[in-house]
């Protein structure tokens, strides 16, 4: 008996850390694989919105706002429209009545990340922003635990800090290129907004997650369409006007427009399905290869020079992307009848989990005997 117990102490150990082996069958499953090729997508997106604001700066057009203004405006043109015909409950003037206020903080949140960041290139380096920017991941599974009662095991950690390592790599690999660029001109400033952003991006990452699993996408980004629109374009005219007024129009500069708004559409639009999929977390450690896809394209378009660190960049990076879906989350939400709730709801998945893989065990060295 008391081999047994050590055994099933030693498995709910095994369990709650993430740490139990998996057939290999079980952990490559074609939901991984679609997980990765999906994820992959959306840095592709991020990759197409980063060099058509490569072109657009290099002809001398910097209006961010106005860019992301026509990202919300055709949020709002498809999205919200949906809304405006839905009948009953699911009305937009119904979920206006009982919950714009919550809206309007998920789409303040999004457009302020968005500015902030894009200001921080004025007073700080590339290199800052990118280390930086991962500041986004332990912000989301700050809030993820609290707000979602979504629960990690130690697993999930170590791949949050392997895909930081792979973000280091690539790091290490614009500064040996030289490609350490951006003012100097406040440091602080410039590394104070890009923190920033990286939190309120996560208020507005698990604000999403919370939406399309609870509600639907259709719901989060009709909302995002409208609170978006209406707030980017407040700060559009305070901000951008001589900017906009000062654009050269011709077909070239209205392509790269339009590139960047589908790219930006596209993401928005897509990225719901995978957060539905997975969660916010593990579609943010996907994204970390934007950055590298960029570089990618950078050498062939803007003549970048190419280091053997970003494939190990992107190689690391997509381990830990792996490793932290093979291993699924559970949720800690309350149990009626519970004096911790939680806690019992954890001690419950893991210990029937480590029950079903010690019985496993046993019924596979019978039949090997």
């Amino acid at each position: 008996m008391e081999g047994h117990e050590e055994e099933r102490l030693c498995g709910k150990w095994r369990v709650a850390c993430g740490l139990y082996s998996y057939n290999l069958r079980d952990v490559f499953t074609w939901r991984l694989l679609k997980t990765i090729v999906m994820g992959q997508v959306l840095s592709l997106l991020i990759c197409g919105t980063a060099v058509s604001c490569q072109y657009l700066a290099n002809a001398g057009v910097e209006t961010p706002m106005l860019q992301s203004f026509l990202n919300y405006a055709l949020l709002l043109l498809v999205y919200t429209t949906i809304l405006c015909t839905r009948k009953g409950d699911r009305n937009i003037l119904q979920i206006l009545k009982t919950k714009w206020w919550k809206y309007l903080v998920m789409g303040m949140a999004d457009v302020e990340a968005n500015y902030a960041v894009v200001k921080a290139y004025q007073f700080t380096t590339l290199t800052s922003i990118q280390l930086l920017d991962c500041f986004v991941i332990p912000v989301l599974m700050v809030l993820s635990w609290f707000f979602l009662k979504t629960r990690y095991k130690l697993v999930h950690f170590l791949a949050v800090m392997l895909c930081l390592l792979g973000v280091g790599a690539m790091v290490g690999a614009d500064i040996l290129a030289g490609r350490d660029q951006g003012s100097t001109s406040d440091v602080v400033l410039g590394d104070g907004l890009v923190l920033l952003s990286a939190i309120l991006y996560a208020v507005s990452n698990v604000c999403q997650e919370y939406t399309v699993k609870n509600l639907s996408r259709v719901d989060f980004l009709g909302m995002m369409g409208l609170f978006g629109t209406v707030i980017s374009g407040i700060q559009l005219a305070v901000l951008e006007t001589r900017a906009v007024a000062a654009i050269k129009w011709d077909f070239h500069i209205s392509m790269l427009f339009a590139v960047y708004v589908l790219c930006m559409f596209a993401l928005y639009s897509f990225m719901p399905v995978v957060v539905k999929m997975t969660s916010a977390t593990a579609v943010n450690l996907s994204l970390l290869t934007a950055d590298l896809f960029s570089l990618f394209c950078g050498i062939f378009l803007f003549k970048y020079m190419f280091s053997t660190l970003y494939i190990i960049s992107f190689v690391v990076i997509t381990l830990g992307f792996v490793m932290f879906n093979a291993v699924p989350t559970y949720s800690a939400l309350p149990d009626s009848g519970e004096d911790d709730p939680a806690e019992a709801s954890g001690e419950r998945t893991a210990e029937s989990s480590s029950d079903h893989l010690l019985t496993a065990d046993r019924e596979t060295a019978v039949v090997s005997l």
